[in-house]
């Protein structure tokens, strides 16, 4: 063998090295389709310089050594099977966990039982504390190994978004909490010892999935960017988008947890859930034509029954423009009523939920719900427009004994 073939025969076994090398490296990123197989081409096409030019546009790969840690705050810790307080009785996750969707929900009544029979309070709350971490955790590795726990001393922040932004929308919410008790005085209530729970879906599937859980197993139901759900757990669920995205609906959410101790009827619940995320996460002013559209289709939609169904809550649930109608209508009488803030809480403080709120009105205001709100539309006072629980325990019985 001549030096020349020796040499031509090396230089090819170290090209097919190189390039099968770049092509592993290649097909191991996460890149759009396109750009690798850009990049495989001008691997083989382009002898040496193909490989030179993909290396150049690989990201780099970080040592062991200087790998990146977790800023403070992330639990890495395994989901535990068991939970205990001092010497007292373990409490065993597995025994009183279903799964709904293959995701864990945890039977808080449960919960209650075994941190009651303590009598110390502050060691009830550090036992709530820690079913709730456990039960965050069981949901974390339900989602995948995508996901992580960021706890703070205001806040769980369960979700797959970067550490940065995990981090700023864990400050955002305790920041969310201290802004909600000083806009909504005197009705607002945080938990002292708790910590608000913020649960961050991927996508829409996940999303669904997980407020199944909570929903009956038949009928339609309104689609939603979050949801307080207070169920044992108070917690709220938003879907995943940058942190300027899911701010109003955190503040949304955050207010109807802030407000869950009242009980308050749907509407004014909504109102000022809407009116306080507009504060504080700002909207803009809808320009001159959006606004007559939207007060036509008021005047055109609301009648005798529907006005029933929004003080009972049920357009709320409507899967047509009922649903928008009925946020935009509460937040309007809130906005309303609430420019005098001493006789709104006093108003909110004992508005029942069994009569949207009607003898309250007729007590702190001295006025008639229904005919508030015709004069809102622009109608004649009417009687019909009058809260009528009895109405709504008649549409509920019927739809009960309906065939299903």
């Amino acid at each position: 063998m001549t030096m020349s073939t020796f040499l031509l025969l090396g230089a090819c076994t170290l090209l097919l090295a190189i390039n099968v090398y770049m092509v592993r490296r290649i097909r191991a990123i996460e890149d759009v389709p396109l750009r690798k197989n850009m990049l495989l081409v001008a691997v083989w096409i382009l002898p040496f310089v193909g490989a030179f030019f993909a290396w150049t546009h690989l990201p780099r790969q970080l040592r062991p050594s200087r790998a990146k840690t977790r800023p403070e705050g992330f639990t890495t810790t395994p989901a535990p099977e068991r939970i205990a307080l001092d010497d007292g009785p373990a409490f065993s996750l597995p025994e009183h966990t279903t799964l709904c969707n293959g995701l864990p929900l945890l039977d808080w009544k449960a919960v209650d039982a075994w941190t009651g029979a303590i009598d110390d309070l502050g060691l009830r709350y550090k036992g709530k504390l820690l079913a709730q971490r456990a039960w965050l955790l069981h949901l974390r590795d339900a989602l995948g190994p995508h996901f992580h726990l960021h706890e703070s001393d205001k806040a769980f922040v369960l979700s797959s978004l970067e550490d940065v932004v995990a981090v700023a929308t864990s400050a955002y919410v305790a920041t969310t909490r201290t802004r909600i008790q000083r806009l909504l005085a005197d009705i607002a209530h945080f938990e002292e010892h708790g910590k608000s729970i913020l649960v961050v879906m991927d996508d829409d599937d996940a999303y669904y999935d997980y407020v199944s859980g909570y929903y009956p197993d038949s009928g339609e139901f309104a689609f939603s960017g979050g949801m307080f759900i207070d169920a044992g757990c108070p917690h709220f669920l938003v879907k995943r988008a940058d942190l300027a995205a899911i701010e109003p609906v955190i503040a949304h959410e955050m207010t109807h947890s802030a407000l869950s101790h009242l009980k308050l009827p749907r509407w004014l619940d909504e109102g000022l859930a809407v009116n306080t995320e507009r504060k504080l996460a700002g909207a803009g002013v809808l320009p001159l034509g959006e606004r007559e559209q939207l007060r036509r289709s008021h005047l055109k939609f609301w009648d005798e029954a529907r006005i029933q169904e929004f003080w009972s809550g049920a357009s709320f649930f409507r899967t047509d423009e009922g649903n928008q109608l009925s946020y935009e209508l509460a937040r309007i009488l809130v906005e309303q009523m609430g420019q005098n803030w001493e006789l709104f809480t006093r108003f909110a403080s004992s508005a029942k939920r069994e009569d949207g709120g009607a003898e309250a009105a007729r007590e702190v205001y001295d006025m008639d719900l229904g005919a508030y709100a015709c004069i809102l539309m622009e109608r004649e006072p009417d009687a019909q427009w009058t809260p009528d629980p009895q109405s709504w325990r008649d549409e509920e019985r019927a739809e009960e004994e309906s065939p299903a």
